[in-house]
C-alpha cells in the first residue's frame, strides 16, 4: 500500500474522528484509512485508543491521533479556520455525492449505537450522510468520506 502521492497544493487539510467509540478495532481501520487517503491527523473524543491489530501499516508512526476528554476541548483546539463536519443519517443532512468538501475539515463520526448528538450536529457548519437508510459500521463510514474528499480534490 502506498500513501497518496500527487495532492493537489490547494487541497487544505483534514482531520476524522470519533465521538465515543464503543469498538477499538474501529480507531486501527480508521487509521489506517486516514493515512492511505491523506488525513492530516485522527483524533478520539470521550474514549482513549488502545493499539490494535487492525492497524497493520503502523498508521500511529505516521500520523499523529489526538485525544479529547470533550466535544468542547476538541472544539478549543481546532486549527484555524477549521470547518466542523458532521457525519450522520437523516432527512435534514446533505448527501455525500453532492457535499463539496472544504478545504480545511474536521468530520466527526458517532459510534455505531448512538451516532452524534443534536447539540454536537448543531455546532458543525455542515452535515451529510451516506446513501442507506441502516448505519455502516464507523471505521467504514470515515473511509468513505476521506475517499469521496479525496476524488473529488484530485480530479
Amino acid at each position: 500500500m502506498s500513501r497518496v502521492k500527487n495532492i493537489k497544493d490547494d487541497y487544505g487539510f483534514f482531520g476524522i474522528g470519533i465521538i465515543n467509540n464503543t469498538d477499538e478495532i474501529n480507531i486501527g481501520t480508521l487509521w489506517r484509512s486516514a493515512f492511505i487517503l491523506g488525513a492530516s491527523f485522527i483524533f478520539t473524543v470521550g474514549k482513549k485508543y488502545k493499539l490494535e491489530g487492525s492497524d497493520v501499516t503502523k498508521s500511529w508512526t505516521k500520523i499523529p491521533l489526538y485525544h479529547y476528554q470533550t466535544f468542547d476541548e476538541l472544539k478549543q483546539n481546532l486549527p484555524f479556520s477549521t470547518q466542523l463536519v458532521a457525519v450522520e443519517m437523516g432527512d435534514e443532512a446533505m448527501p455525500l455525492g453532492e457535499y463539496t468538501h472544504p478545504d480545511r475539515a474536521v468530520y466527526l463520526l458517532g459510534n455505531e449505537i448512538s451516532g452524534l448528538s443534536d447539540q454536537i450536529v448543531s455546532q458543525c457548519q455542515s452535515l451529510i450522510k451516506l446513501p442507506g437508510e441502516y448505519s455502516l459500521n464507523v471505521a467504514v463510514t470515515g473511509s468513505i468520506v476521506m475517499y469521496d474528499r479525496f476524488n473529488k480534490n484530485n480530479s
